[in-house]
């Protein structure tokens, strides 16, 4: 497979970053002013990406195309999409009050004029660890659908994924025998306790996990078929999602892969990883991620400066 028609990267980088206060997308984590996505942009140069797509918002189209005019895009084919709230059905009309973006589902679909073939799917402000990046690159130069849809995703530990600053969200994943996902089981408040992680239940207990539990960070491998799986079920979303919470409910990547393979009609290869994923979720979280990069570096696997 050559660059032309490698894999494409879309990166998710329009959410608004409430719990962390600010554009944390674009806020330089380290002294020569890179970001978290310069990272990811990096070892994903180097497992074989040939292009990026940027799902941002418009407002920060100019900001965005700096930060990658002076590095990634020496190496990569980057083009740019827009999460738009008023992105919906023509029959359907956005609520006065609503605020946030329709979710992550409809922020990939934002994508789907600039992209073909098979893409991965990563968060912007996540670090996924460099062999994330070659496991994906490797299922995806091979991935063809069949008689069900072909999609993978890399799967973390939990212990690995868990924020020492507060409470996180997390996809719980089930596997069969072979590694292929049974399905994502949210937990919408997942913290670290004592010496132990746990999720708050419904009755407001709180229930151990075992630190390797298998997780999703939004980090997923599909073919060109999920863009029509994702049109195909916003309709759906806004029809029947929409109307019960009007501004807070969101079409999730989660959900909708969970409800495709529970419907048999979608298998995903879940790849699992001992990289350490690092992100700031919190505005605490920073100086801890600047630290861990510092050591990466120092320890050989980036350069001093990413781009030259």
């Amino acid at each position: 497979m050559s660059v032309t028609d490698s894999p494409t990267l879309i990166v998710m980088a329009a959410g608004m970053g409430s719990r962390y206060g600010g554009l944390k997308q674009i806020d330089p984590i380290t002294e020569h002013g890179e970001i978290i996505m310069d990272f990811s942009l990096y070892d994903a140069i180097r497992a074989g990406f040939g292009s990026a797509v940027f799902i941002i918002k418009k407002e920060m189209e100019d900001d965005m195309r700096a930060l990658m005019d002076a590095g990634a895009s020496r190496s990569l084919d980057i083009r740019y999409a827009y999460q738009e709230i008023e992105d919906t059905p023509s029959w359907f009309s956005v609520p006065e009050d609503r605020v946030k973006p329709w979710g992550t589902g409809h922020a990939v679909l934002a994508a789907r004029s600039v992209t073909d073939g098979p893409f991965a799917v990563i968060n912007s402000d996540d670090y996924y660890g460099p062999g994330a990046y070659r496991l994906m690159r490797e299922y995806l130069a091979n991935a063809t659908d069949d008689d069900v849809l072909r999609y993978a995703m890399v799967g973390y530990r939990l212990a690995n994924t868990v924020t020492e600053h507060g409470s996180v969200a997390r996809g719980i994943c089930g596997t069969d025998v072979d590694g292929y996902l049974t399905g994502v089981d949210e937990r919408l408040k997942v913290e670290r306790r004592g010496g132990s992680i746990a999720y708050e239940a419904e009755d407001g207990s709180w229930v151990n996990m075992p630190p390797d539990t298998i997780v999703s960070m939004n980090f997923w491998g599909f073919t060109e078929s999920f863009m029509d799986e994702l049109s195909d079920g916003l309709s759906d979303f806004f029809a029947n999602d929409v109307p019960r919470d009007p501004c807070g409910s969101e079409y999730l990547l989660p959900r909708i892969v969970d409800s495709l393979v529970r419907a048999g009609r979608a298998s995903v290869k879940v790849m699992n990883t001992d990289d350490r994923w690092y992100g700031v979720t919190y505005r605490e979280d920073k100086d801890k991620v600047a630290a861990a990069f510092r050591r990466l570096k120092s320890g050989g696997l980036y350069p001093e400066r990413l781009w030259g």
